[in-house]
């Protein structure tokens, strides 16, 4: 192994390996329209490629434009979105669709600094966007790019630190393709930057990495030193805190009671059933709104997999008779939805498959929030 790893042909190697073992048949790949390339981007944040694609695919049929995205209601959005967990994502894709169209006469911005400015774009899809659609020399810092970094030029600060994060920057923009290289193929930025991904994607990955395919392992600190399960090196997380709410699913007919989430917290925007801290809760609310109190019948719990923290989600059953008329009850408490509207409302993935096609006994798991 050299004493140190060299990034001169890093960036060759990459291309090179891109054309024979890359990706190529995304649906996103292969577009220079600047719509569909941000669209995947803000998807693929956090987000498995496998589940990206149906939504993708879902969401340019109904919006096939940044026009027709921001035309859109925020709550076609988030219906759309619904399942894809950080839901922040779908509330800045929408915000960031209306700020192109009326600001920017519909056309996104051609470089990484100016779509920087735009709401949702930070400055390694900035630069994705712009090697995609523009060839522009900039350089991507996604996980999967400092995870391959770490390993090759074996970085051994905890790359969450700002400090660590400042160097391999510095390392991401020296291994960019040369302008001289850039000149002799038209496309390398596209290539490299999309090998990058692959890389990280395919061999690179965080356990059992296939060193042995690698187009950079013979310089490979990491791989030579018999640490790539060490690097990157991230200090480790507390254990993440579970916490228990309850559920009211009140049903009068073919209606349910929905409440619609704050911006801030678990599930924004969405809607649910309305949540509380307690049974006790739960009921106190169901005797406020009936003239006559009717108990709950309690269900089996949901387990529900956030970001930060493990839910337990406990509904407790009340279908009020036909006869009855149903309660009026205030907007922020609830609002009374349609059954067949379910399935074009954004719902949180347990909420979904409680009430549009699931088993309330199935423990549903979800990494998002």
């Amino acid at each position: 192994m050299p004493n140190k790893p060299a990034s001169q042909d890093f960036a060759q190697r990459v291309i090179d390996w891109q054309a024979s073992h890359g990706r190529h048949h995304l649906p996103w790949q292969q577009s220079r329209d600047p719509y569909r390339v941000w669209l995947s981007e803000i998807m693929l944040q956090q987000t498995q490629v496998s589940t990206v694609i149906g939504y993708f695919e879902r969401f340019l049929t109904r919006l096939p434009t940044v026009t027709d995205l921001a035309q859109a209601s925020e709550e076609e959005v988030m219906a759309l979105w619904a399942g894809l967990g950080y839901y922040a994502r779908a509330r800045h894709l929408h915000a960031c669709a209306k700020t192109v169209v009326n600001q920017c006469q519909g056309q996104f911005p051609r470089t990484s600094q100016e779509l920087q400015t735009l709401p949702g774009i930070g400055p390694s899809t900035a630069a994705a966007i712009a090697a995609f659609c523009s060839d522009e020399r900039s350089a991507i810092l996604d996980g999967n790019v400092k995870r391959v970094l770490a390993r090759y030029f074996g970085i051994d600060g905890d790359v969450s630190h700002g400090t660590t994060i400042k160097q391999l920057w510095a390392l991401a923009n020296s291994c960019l393709p040369s302008p001289s290289l850039i000149g002799q193929q038209p496309k390398a930025m596209t290539s490299y930057t999309q090998g990058l991904m692959d890389l990280g994607a395919t061999l690179c990955t965080r356990r059992e990495p296939a060193c042995e395919r690698c187009p950079l392992a013979d310089r490979c600190v990491a791989h030579h030193t018999g640490r790539t399960q060490e690097l990157p090196f991230k200090r480790k997380a507390a254990e993440r805190p579970t916490r228990e709410l309850h559920l009211l699913w009140v049903t009068h007919g073919s209606q349910v009671l929905l409440q619609r989430r704050p911006d801030k917290g678990i599930w924004g925007r969405l809607w649910c059933l309305p949540m509380f801290d307690s049974a006790s809760l739960a009921q106190n609310a169901v005797d406020d709104w009936l003239a006559e109190p009717l108990p709950c019948t309690r269900m089996a719990s949901i387990g529900h997999d956030l970001t930060h923290f493990r839910l337990t989600l406990t509904p407790w059953r009340l279908a009020l008779p036909d006869t009855a008329i149903p309660p009026v009850i205030a907007n922020a408490a609830g609002q009374w939805i349609c059954n067949q509207t379910l399935a074009n409302l954004g719902l949180p993935k347990p909420i979904k498959t409680l009430l549009v096609g699931g088993n309330p006994d199935t423990m549903a798991t979800d990494s998002h929030q």
